[in-house]
């Protein structure tokens, strides 16, 4: 938010780091602190998504490895070049660049009114009939936790896969029936690592101060898709309280959130299509382009439903664990400048 566009991937990669080995609730407080080592992946799906993989460069294709630490009311994640602190006492979001050796502060009470505009716009982009008529209906969730059956050695850890999925659909209707949402992920599991605990109440609490679905992108990222997808937002967090029913440490998380077109779309889409080709075919540029964009949805949408489609994906591999935090870790370097 702070930075130049061609680091938005990296920063949306680095707020993924803890994902969904994060989230166990607030019922226990401990105080202990933690230090992970991560490899995270984020991926956009459609248009943004190539957007953000043409300025993402690696960081989009291969993911980062960051690291994240938490100790008090402190946590700070470190990605390449940045580096960025939240503290839950003060209020405030200290976003540092190690390269330029500055840092700039926001107030939660700023980040709000920032997550509050992404929310307005991303709401007036979507004020079309389908989205409007889509805020009308009422939804109701599913939820299913199930070993696979599956095991597996993932650096170092012995793990088994569980898969969570949250499916939320029109009130009264099946998902294909009505459409919907289907959010999914395949979760290997190793031993229990108790003070991964800090890391579910430090985001617990922030989620609830910012009030958005904190840990799949970045906090705008989210307020904007919560806004676009209706839903979407209790889906998250659904799947994060559930996630206290895995016992371990979560070594590797795979996720995908769908889109799921209901019926009356399908046929709605269907009928477009036919009137479509029935008429001449565009010529020049703008023709060109749409047959090669046509082309590139028809290959990856290869061997999936026709009335699905994805909005993100994600991939968060646990590298490393520590369980002694330096205060140097999670403070603003020495001699570091704030830049207004």
């Amino acid at each position: 938010m702070f930075y130049e566009e061609d680091t938005v991937v990296v920063r949306a990669i680095a707020a993924v780091s803890v994902m969904m080995w994060c989230f166990v609730g607030m019922s226990a407080v401990l105080k202990a602190e933690i230090k992970t080592e991560e490899k995270n992946q984020f991926k956009m799906e459609g248009m943004m998504g190539r957007v953000m993989g043409m300025f993402g460069g690696k960081a989009a294709k291969d993911g980062v490895v960051s690291t994240t630490a938490v100790k008090g009311d402190r946590k700070v994640t470190v990605s390449e070049n940045r580096s960025e602190i939240i503290d839950l006492a003060e209020e405030k979001v200290y976003e540092i660049d190690l390269k330029k050796r500055t840092y700039k502060v926001t107030t939660f009470e700023e980040m709000r009114q920032r997550l509050q505009k992404a929310r307005e716009d991303a709401a007036r982009s979507a004020k079309d009939e389908d989205k409007e008529e889509s805020g009308e209906k009422q939804l109701e969730f599913d939820f299913s936790l199930k070993e696979s059956g599956q095991k597996r050695t993932i650096n170092g850890y012995d793990c088994r896969e569980v898969i969570m999925t949250v499916t939320g659909h029109e009130k009264g209707k099946s998902l294909e029936e009505g459409g919907g949402m289907v959010l999914t992920s395949n979760i290997w599991i190793g031993p229990e690592v108790p003070a991964m605990k800090e890391f579910a109440d430090f985001n617990a609490r922030y989620a609830k101060a910012m009030d958005v679905a904190y840990g799949f992108g970045s906090a705008e990222q989210m307020a904007a898709a919560t806004a676009l997808y209706p839903g979407m937002k209790e889906m998250i967090e659904r799947m994060q309280a559930e996630s206290m029913n895995t016992q371990g440490v979560q070594v590797l998380i795979e996720t995908t959130m769908e889109i799921v077109k209901s019926a009356a779309e399908m046929s709605r889409e269907k009928k477009e299509e036919s009137e479509a080709s029935s008429a001449s075919p565009a010529r020049g540029l703008g023709g060109m382009i749409g047959r090669r964009l046509s082309r590139k949805k028809d290959s990856a949408d290869e061997g999936k439903s026709a009335n699905r489609s994805l909005i993100f994906t994600t991939r968060n591999e646990l590298l490393k664990v520590e369980t002694s935090v330096p205060d140097s870790d999670v403070a603003i370097p020495a001699n570091f400048k704030e830049k207004k």
